[in-house]
């Protein structure tokens, strides 16, 4: 790997030969990140910047206490090896229990297919916001603000372990997001639209259309009356259902949340069932090219695909080596942290719910009063309960889209919502916007998938009935 990092192997192994026998496990991790950011807020550039960074970090487990420390600058690496031991030996009082991982020697870099961003100088990437920024400007005179997010990043990462890994891996990735805030009087309404990608330059240069889009969104939500509140049949279309399988329920298939909380533990046994016959949920880094793809996660367990909901049944969990060893199952792959400021936790990486059967139109067809909802404006969910808001919707009447309706939020339980899927289509669409948070570690990302759904008894929040 051409890295400065890559001068440093040696010091790396000397370090572990010296220290390993003090504690279980030990590991260490360089990183090394490129960085652009951009951030264009009405008509100013509020951030224009491009950094590199070097650091680190050290965990260390001994009788079941992990100690962690992080550092920028190398040469006080075995100063930070003993701080991480000497934090586990404090707190370490059980038993060290890690599911086992094949030793891994590779070097690996997650290809790109087109362009690689570093290769794009700051002003054209400038140009390139300043672009969409005028689009969301130019839509309409009501437009009051509006906001345009770009950020690549690239990271190179060695990871060496006690128990003899020796990882070297890389990837690149792109964002932007869209916002524009639109205004008459009193009412106010705000489009937006997020795009990712681990592939190109090239697929954040032609999003005029999907620009244009959330600031269209905005306005015409101006003169658009408020959804009567009400429990209601809703059809979700597959960002929202990407939205959902992801927030709602992967939080609570992450092991970490459940192997110490007897009472989600207790609801989330395997082979209980969750929904229909026909649904089926994954998540897994193995499928190449999303946001969540890569080769081996933050600990060196190589990327699964882990099937979590199987013909409606819980069947798997995601998992980091420590849960995977105190529960007794098999690691999944799924533990990884946002830089080397963080410890690695069980994460998400690409989740989907899998395509059905029912064609979309078939989905309005029995619906005799109901809700359309497409895309999504926000949300957030509190244990197994959650609130979302949809980009834009329908009204659902004797099987035909009729007139549309704003302030559409849909709220529920996970479990009482995954039983109530009615019927699930049989299209299908990967959203890279994703940037996930947890435990302060904010906008990894992930990819999430889905088909449209539909879903009896969803409380949809907006204006009370008369």
């Amino acid at each position: 790997m051409p890295s400065l990092l890559a001068d440093v192997k040696n010091l790396l192994a000397d370090l572990m030969g010296r220290y390993q026998s003090q504690v279980d496990y030990l590991a260490i991790r360089l990183e090394e990140a490129e960085e652009t950011d951009i951030l264009l807020r009405g008509d100013r550039i509020e951030t224009l910047s491009e950094g590199l960074s070097i650091g680190g970090q050290v965990r260390a487990c001994y009788r079941g206490g992990w100690g962690f420390s992080s550092f920028n600058r190398l040469s006080t690496l075995e100063d930070r090896i003993g701080e991480a031991i000497t934090a586990a030996k404090l707190i370490g009082t059980e038993t060290t229990i890690l599911a086992p991982i094949p030793i891994i020697q590779d070097s690996c870099n997650l290809p790109l297919t087109g362009t690689d961003p570093r290769q794009i100088p700051l002003a054209e990437k400038k140009e390139l916001c300043d672009r969409y920024g005028q689009i969301l400007r130019s839509v309409d005179p009501c437009i009051a603000t509006i906001a345009v997010r770009y950020n690549d990043s690239t990271q190179r990462i060695i990871l060496i372990t006690s128990e003899g890994t020796l990882l070297e891996q890389s990837w690149v990735d792109m964002e932007m997001r869209f916002a524009a805030t639109a205004r008459n009087g009193e009412t106010v309404q705000t489009g937006r639209e997020t795009t990712g990608s681990r592939k190109a330059y090239q697929d954040l240069t032609n999003l005029d259309q999907q620009v244009r889009s959330a600031a269209l969104r905005a306005v015409n939500s101006l003169a658009l009356p408020p959804v009567k509140g009400n429990v209601y049949t809703v059809v979700i279309d597959p960002i929202l259902s990407g939205l959902f399988v992801h927030e709602a329920f992967g939080h609570l298939s992450e092991a970490d949340m459940t192997y110490q909380n007897p009472d989600l533990l207790e609801v989330m046994t395997l082979g209980r069932q969750f929904g229909p016959k026909n649904l089926q949920i994954f998540d897994g880094a193995a499928p190449t090219g999303h946001r969540g793809s890569y080769f081996y996660d933050d600990e060196g367990t190589p990327a699964t695909t882990t099937q979590l909901i199987q013909d409606g049944a819980l069947v798997g969990r995601l998992h980091s080596r420590e849960t995977a060893g105190k529960l007794g199952e098999v690691p999944t792959g799924n533990a990884r942290c946002l830089n080397y400021h963080f410890p690695p936790l069980v994460r998400m990486t690409n989740t989907w719910i899998e395509r059905g059967d029912t064609a979309v139109e078939d989905l309005l067809s029995d619906v005799k009063e109901g809700v359309y909802a497409r895309n999504w404006l926000g949300g957030m969910t509190n244990g197994e309960m959650f609130t979302f808001t949809a980009g834009e919707a329908w009204m659902i009447r004797n099987g035909k889209l009729e007139e549309p309706v704003r302030d559409v939020t849909l709220s529920g339980n996970v479990f009482t919502t995954l039983a109530d899927i009615e019927a699930i289509g049989d299209d299908f669409y990967w959203d890279e916007s994703g940037g996930c948070g947890k435990g302060g570690q904010n906008g990894l990302p992930v990819g999430c998938g889905g088909p449209s759904l539909r879903l009896r008894n969803v409380v949809v929040g907006g204006e009370a009935i008369d």
